[in-house]
């Protein structure tokens, strides 16, 4: 079983959570929402209320194969002032876990310097935080065992990105099938 955690921080996009979350576990991942806050209900940047399944400190990431920060605002922001996961992502990049950022949120990648000599994307005007990286246009960009995606418009082909570096090609475009997307 693949093992995903998606963090949640308030005020997060709640799209760009909700569709990795959702087609994730579609494709047979065990996703794991875990809020970086002290509470288990996190609100989205446009009201809508999410129950986390877990709390940041309830959690042993030793097995998780994938890391997902959604982006939105103050989400971002609240992600990257999270020292617990900043210290989680930096372990993770070290072992060569597959970290991924939507949005806003590669800026939190950029902030740490995981993007130095990689190429990357973002939501536009947030190009100055991917700090060492190469700028591209691309809705989903993957460059080692991070990837990286521009917003809500791209969500469902970063969700699939995700699907397929996770369980092949064939189950990715099964995802897609199933959902209609590009159909």
């Amino acid at each position: 079983m693949k093992k995903v955690s998606i963090f949640l921080a308030q005020g997060f996009e709640e799209v760009e959570a909700l569709t990795p979350i959702d087609l994730l576990r579609r494709a047979g991942a065990q996703v794991t929402i875990v809020s970086i806050g002290e509470e288990r209900t996190v609100t989205g940047a446009h009201g809508i209320a999410i129950g986390a399944d877990a709390l940041f400190d309830e959690m042993d990431f030793s097995q998780e194969a994938l890391l997902v920060l959604p982006g939105g605002q103050p989400g971002t922001n609240n992600l990257k002032a999270c020292g617990k996961l900043r210290d989680l992502l930096a372990d993770a990049n070290e072992k060569g876990r597959l970290l991924a950022a939507i949005c806003a949120a590669p800026m939190v990648f950029g902030d740490m310097g995981l993007l130095k000599g990689k190429k990357a994307t973002c939501y536009p005007g947030c190009e100055e935080g991917l700090t060492g990286a190469e700028y591209v246009t691309d809705r989903v960009v993957v460059d080692g065992n991070i990837t990286t995606s521009r917003g809500v418009g791209t969500a469902i082909s970063f969700a699939l990105s995700l699907i397929e570096q996770l369980f092949g090609k064939e189950k990715a475009e099964e995802i897609q099938k199933s959902i209609i997307y590009g159909h």
